[in-house]
């Protein structure tokens, strides 16, 4: 995926497509291709955290050596240094491309592969979901489920539990525009936006980012 200019996007969001390039503002979200394709889990941290941290020095305006990202006790990644940022992170690799989001506020990000040949697993879903998917065209199907799964997952990165929380247990909203919304317990908890991707032609990613609150 070529760098391109920053989209914004409902919500308040911008997307980024270089690591090069700083945000005017947050939340933002950086979607990076790269030549890599790490097989295993410490390759994959590795990719993830050596992006967060170029991006993060070149956000700040300080030398690579001053960034440090590092991990709480539930192995969600946070700014280790600089000390006292009051930046919240999330990072997501999919293939080549590595997501990584900030804010001032939890936030979650998550990058997911449109699969054609696998049946979404409507169990897994939110009663109000499994009814909006189901109102999707058989053809649109797939690319739905991967932007709603990208949403959902999202939203409990941004929480810290990953799926300890179950996921049919909080509905996620999606708009024509690409908006999410997460309502939990019955009230509003969530907001982001989700975008797709051509992943260098060879197959259609779904990304989403939530912030909390």
């Amino acid at each position: 995926m070529a760098s391109a200019p920053a989209l914004s996007y409902p919500a308040g969001m911008i997307w980024l497509c270089s690591p090069d390039d700083s945000a005017e503002s947050l939340p933002a979200a950086w979607l990076v291709s790269t030549p890599a394709r790490p097989a295993t889990l410490p390759e994959r941290s590795a990719l993830r955290r050596g992006m967060a941290a170029r991006i993060l020095a070149r956000q700040l305006g300080l030398p690579p050596e001053a960034v440090a990202i590092g991990h709480d006790e539930r192995g969600r990644p946070l700014v280790a240094q600089p000390r006292g940022s009051g930046l919240h992170l999330s990072l997501a690799t999919r293939g080549g491309l590595v997501a990584v989001a900030l804010a001032h506020r939890p936030i979650g990000v998550d990058v997911e592969a449109v699969d054609a040949h696998a049946a979404p697993p409507a169990a897994l879903l939110h009663p109000e979901e499994q009814g909006w998917l189901l109102a999707q065209s058989q053809d649109e199907r797939a690319h739905a489920f991967a932007r709603l799964w990208s949403a959902k997952e999202a939203y409990v990165k941004a929480l810290g539990t990953g799926f300890l929380r179950p996921p049919e247990s909080f509905a996620v909203t999606l708009s024509p525009e690409g908006v999410i919304a997460v309502r939990d317990g019955g009230q509003a908890a969530a907001s982001g936006v989700g975008r797709t991707i051509e992943n260098g032609g060879q197959e259609i990613l779904a990304a989403a980012v939530v912030v909390l609150g």
